[in-house]
């Protein structure tokens, strides 16, 4: 400070120093802390609903890991209880008695306590009448006695697989940073934003405060790695506790997930059970094991989903985009991160169904000032959004299916008939146009060195590409597969719908929901003789995408507004409806039937009896009557054999109910030759040999999957 001023003309200049609003001052947010402020945008609402949504996103990136290489999923998913002593000691928290009882949210007067109990004793008293009476007991919200607002409940979700695995380096990343995943580019994917299990543990920090724990390890690795992490919210990083390299003695592979977090098992049950058991059935090539562990022995609960076969759909391709799916933005970003340096191999290979001669007339009606060896960095924003409208207006074929991965009809009614038992059952998939014999033959033909070749991946892709159709909205392909059952196990009259998009259950918002709307509004059931009210119908759609419209911030339901994919679930719907009918009109003919059948044997006594009884006096008269009256030499003789009781009233009973019998065979073989049906349909099952060294090669399509052994 200079010497000639003084303290006070100091203090004045420091006053007069303006300050920055707080308002004003610039501030930014990490992915992180985003989603961690806005948890309901991943289905974190409320306890329930996470303790639901993190056993979800453990299973399914479970399944994506065991099906990326091919592997048969085997997923153990255990939900353990921690009452309050056992959370405090895991965090180190010394339990203590409260002080001001009052102070506390369950604080209950003593005149409130004894209303309570009064309503209490009420209520057990009418349960026990009912009990006497046989009706069903249900609990009342009064025996449930009073929980505090502050009495969070803790559970140990803890996922085990044996997919993939991480690399030992990657793991800290995979789940301690938001927004990164291998998950990224247009494919057909069960997640998209890189959230899953990273928004478990932002809800285990934001919940517990306790770390999430991985164990992990990859094919043929003689390691296992362990790490346990936490996250960094404000910076979006992980923060490693533990990240080493632990020995692997079982040569196992796969990864093991633990993370404990606040929740609800009470209200979110049925939703997680129902959500096992729909999952079992779009995935029947999978095995699951729930399991519910409690203090308490009676809410324990362990349900096991076997495999019903080994079939898996094939691995979903990462493809290009179409030209009529893209953005100004998008298009920038495929330039910048493009390897091709001018615009026609640009054109011809970073999108689908643009050709050489495709691209080429693109740049012939873009304007003088393009070229095809124009250099891509050259390019202005002008020209790009000139290139942007072409492909808005310019017509281009719709992509293909190649690209997507649905369940099949195959592992859909597989999956229907395992967890449902119905009645009947019928499946739908849909695809782009019919194959005939010449298609194929000529393909073969063209292709006959490739096929000499024993090149069974080639004729796996040649099936598919034959039989994989695909419908289009915005340029995106996508798939419908429906099924429809009649009756079953803990199936409940009337409709029960199970929605699928890109093989995973969805459970909420179903009212909005295109395949809800389509069944109780589009659909005439009763055209297809199905009584909507009465029968117990399943009606189950699954939509494979690259892209899956879905509405609102949660992911669980797809809007009613895009005709394409309304059109096509109403159609895969009929067409289960139609196969129905047919075999519900079977039913209904074989009944009438059986009703007709009854209905003679009922009156065979009766008749038998009455011409007995007329024979009877026949044969007497034939006794007493002069020659000239006399009946012929077969009637005679008949007459005869009932005079001398060689023919009685059971012999007559037991030839009228062969005749019944012979009538009811041949009326039944008569239709069967009509309909082309001789018998009910039956389900083949294949018993795995005990010797397995016959190589097997498995070619896939949605309708069917044909073995070859060798």
């Amino acid at each position: 400070m200079d010497s000639s001023e003084s303290p006070t003309e100091t203090k004045k200049t420091k006053s007069k120093t303006p300050r920055k609003n707080k308002e004003t001052v610039l501030k930014q947010k990490s992915p992180a802390e985003f989603f961690a402020e806005n948890k309901n945008i991943a289905g974190f609402d409320n306890p329930g609903k996470s303790l639901y949504t993190t056993a979800r996103e453990l299973v399914e990136n479970s399944l994506d890991s065991a099906e990326s290489i091919s592997e048969l999923p085997v997923v153990e998913i255990t939900i353990e209880e921690i009452n309050k002593s056992k959370f405090n000691s895991m965090i180190g928290l010394i339990d203590c008695e409260r002080v001001d009882a009052e102070l506390y949210d369950d604080y209950e007067t003593e005149k409130a306590r004894e209303k309570r109990l009064a309503k209490e004793a009420r209520a057990q008293e009418i349960q026990a009448k009912n009990a006497a009476l046989g009706k069903k007991v249900k609990e009342t919200p009064a025996s449930k006695g009073i929980r505090g607002r502050g009495e969070a409940s803790f559970y140990r979700v803890i996922c085990k697989d044996n997919g993939k695995g991480m690399p030992h380096d990657d793991i800290p990343n995979m789940f301690g940073r938001v927004l990164s995943g291998t998950k990224y580019g247009l494919k057909q994917t069960r997640g998209k934003f890189g959230l899953g299990a990273k928004m478990a543990l932002i809800w285990s920090k934001m919940s517990t405060g306790l770390p999430i724990e991985i164990s992990s390890s990859m094919r043929n690795q003689s390691y296992m790695s362990f790490c346990r992490l936490d996250i960094d919210i404000h910076k979006n990083i992980p923060h490693v506790h533990v990240n080493e390299k632990r020995e692997n003695k079982e040569r196992w592979h796969g990864a093991e997930i633990q993370v404990v977090i606040e929740g609800n098992w009470t209200t979110y049950r049925s939703k997680i059970l129902h959500y096992m058991r729909q999952m079992a059935v779009i995935t029947p090539y999978a095995q699951f094991l729930f399991k519910f562990v409690s203090d308490a022995p009676e809410k324990n609960v362990t349900i096991r989903f076997s495999r019903r076969t080994d079939v898996m759909p094939p691995v979903p391709l990462e493809t290009k985009h179409h030209p009529s799916s893209v953005d100004l933005l998008l298009i920038k970003r495929l330039i910048a991160e493009t390897l091709k340096q001018n615009l026609l191999q640009f054109l011809q290979h970073e999108f689908v169904n643009i050709s050489k001669s495709h691209a080429e007339r693109l740049i012939g009606e873009m304007g003088p000032d393009f070229s095809p060896k124009m250099a891509l960095k050259s390019l202005t924003p002008q020209q790009l959004v000139r290139i942007h409208q072409l492909f808005r207006q310019a017509k281009f074929d719709d992509p293909n299916g190649h690209c997507l991965s649905p369940a099949g009809e195959y592992n859909l009614r597989l999956g229907i008939i395992k967890e449902l038992q119905p009645d009947m059952v019928a499946t739908y998939s849909g695809r782009c146009h019919p194959v005939n014999i010449h298609e194929i033959f000529s393909y073969v033909a063209l292709h006959f060195t490739f096929l000499a070749i024993d090149n069974s991946w080639f004729l796996s892709y040649f099936l598919l590409s034959l039989l994989h159709g695909a419908q289009v909205f915005e340029g995106h392909p996508f798939i419908v597969e429906a099924g429809v059952s009649i009756g079953g196990k803990n199936v409940k009259q009337g409709l029960n719908i199970f929605r699928f998009a890109n093989r995973i259950p969805l459970l909420f918002e179903q009212g909005a929901d295109v395949v809800t709307r389509t069944a109780l509004k589009r659909i005439n059931w009763s055209s297809y003789k199905i009584n909507q009210l009465q029968d117990k119908i399943g009606i189950f759609v699954s939509i494979v995408s690259t892209k899956i419209p879905f509405k609102g911030t949660g992911k669980e339901y797809i809007g009613d507004d895009i005709t394409e994919i309304a059109s096509a679930v109403k159609y895969s719907i009929q067409q289960c409806c139609v196969q129905l009918k047919s075999k519900i009109v079977k039913k209904m003919q074989a009944r009438e039937q059986q009703e007709r059948k009854r209905n003679l044997n009922k009156y065979i006594p009766d008749a038998t009896g009455a011409v007995y009884n007329v024979l009877k006096d026949m044969a007497e008269t034939q006794l007493h009557a002069s020659k000239k009256f006399r009946y012929g030499d077969d009637d005679g003789e008949l007459l005869r054999k009932v005079s001398e009781n060689l023919i009685t009233k059971e012999t007559l009973s037991e030839k009228l109910a062969k005749h019944v019998e012979q009538v009811d065979y041949e009326m039944a073989l008569e239709y069967a030759t009509q309909s082309g049906v001789s018998e009910e349909p039956r389900e083949t099952i294949y018993i795995q040999p005990l010797e397995t060294e016959n190589k097997i090669i498995d070619l896939h399509s949605p309708f069917f999957v044909f073995r070859m052994f060798h």
